[in-house]
């Protein structure tokens, strides 16, 4: 019960006839120690009452999208922000589609989409409704987006049909909840470090060498890290990305900058490579811009292996180290060869002679190669960064436990 105690939650009731047992959730919520604001849309006041919602919550009842009594609190924002988690219950056939649209009519939909929250759905709808196509399209999209989807399950409705679409039991529910809270608290304990995005190698003060990477994956990877609960802190070349404040950010330029705050910033349990770093860098870069009628002879030299350096260091080393492989060929030969000679735990490689995929793309396909020799190599097929960073993470999380 302690894993909800203080927990704030926002719960959202839309319009079905389950809007009843919101009342029993609130009140299982409140017993253990939670606080719970309640958004009620226009359709849900038809099935329960804002009066016996603050009965139980102790909490006023948000409704309109436009409130003069709190215009400036902007209440979609606020309330976004002032939750740990977003609770739907029930979440009807109707709120599915507007969230999966992006459509912001309402308080409840807008607070939704300008929050980062991790948002749970409990679905509830007629057997027919549920089992139609659009609505299965539309939970697949917000599990895509990262929603939580909790149900529902088979049983008589009140229509008098029977099948699945009846929504979950509230306490069931609320055990989903406090599993969620637990397995945030456990990973608390853990600190995570990633690399993302490209570095730049000045030939003069204005030139300098890079390459296509975007850092997409590498923040998707923070960013599920961190929603999981990790202390988390992201070493980024230049990008045009935004980052959670939740999430330790440090900007660089070159190698030598990454690696600097590589060592910065380590011990670590976890440490994920996704920069592309540069692998080579001008031997003697020139103060002054090089004009075009000059002769230029670039010099190269070798930058650190950044990778290699914290696969091997004895004393710095994380229990686990995960690197990345951007490969145009013979991507399987490559992947294992860098995963021994790097000494890393796991690889993980993406063909990126693939123009749809990989760099500065929002999708993404990878086979993870473990050290392990009893794991096999798993495929993840084309999915947004986003869903591949969460599929990754899990792993993660189950090998540190």
């Amino acid at each position: 019960m302690e894993n909800l105690l203080e927990k704030k939650i926002l719960l959202v009731i839309s319009g079905g006839i389950a809007a009843y047992k919101s009342l029993e959730i609130i009140r299982s919520l409140k017993k253990r120690g939670a606080k719970v604001k309640t958004i009620l849309t226009k359709s849900a006041k038809e099935f329960v009452t804002p009066l016996s919602i603050i009965s139980l919550s102790q909490e006023k009842v948000y409704e309109n999208l436009f409130s003069t009594e709190n215009e400036l609190e902007m209440d979609h924002i606020s309330l976004s922000r002032w939750s740990d988690i977003i609770l739907v219950a029930p979440a009807t056939a109707n709120i599915i589609s507007k969230l999966s649209t992006g459509l912001s009519d309402d308080l409840a939909s807008t607070v939704m989409l300008a929050s980062d929250k991790n948002i749970f759905l409990a679905p509830a709808m007629n057997v027919r409704m549920w089992e139609h196509p659009s609505t299965k399209e539309n939970l697949n999209k917000l599990k895509k987006f990262g929603y939580k989807i909790i149900g529902p399950e088979i049983g008589d409705m009140a229509c008098g049909e029977f099948g699945e679409g009846k929504m979950t039991e509230p306490n069931e529910i609320i055990r989903q909840i406090e599993s969620y809270f637990t397995n945030l608290s456990q990973n608390k304990k853990f600190k995570a470090l990633v690399t993302a995005g490209p570095t730049r190698e000045y030939i003069d003060s204005v030139r300098y060498i890079t390459n296509k990477s975007s850092g997409k994956q590498g923040f998707e990877l923070a960013k599920s890290l961190s929603k999981r609960g990790f202390e988390t802190t992201l070493i980024s070349g230049p990008t045009n990305l935004k980052v959670s404040e939740d999430i330790n950010f440090i900007k660089v330029e070159t190698a030598d900058q990454m690696f600097k705050a590589t060592q910065n910033n380590l011990p670590a349990d976890v440490a994920i490579f996704s920069a592309a770093v540069a692998d080579f860098k001008i031997k003697e870069q020139k103060e002054q811009k090089i004009k075009k009628e000059d002769y230029i002879n670039l010099n190269l030299e070798k930058n650190i292996d950044i990778l290699n350096y914290v696969s091997n260091h004895n004393s710095l080393r994380p229990k686990l180290v995960i690197g990345f492989a951007a490969e145009t060929n013979n991507i399987k030969e490559n992947a294992q060869k860098k995963l021994m000679e790097k000494n890393c735990d796991w690889i993980i490689a993406n063909d990126i002679s693939n123009k749809s995929i990989g760099f500065d793309s929002d999708f993404n396909e990878v086979i993870i190669f473990y050290k392990d020799q009893k794991i096999n190599d798993e495929k993840l097929t084309i999915k947004k960064k986003s869903e591949i960073s969460e599929e990754i993470i899990n792993r993660v999380i189950s090998q540190l436990n």
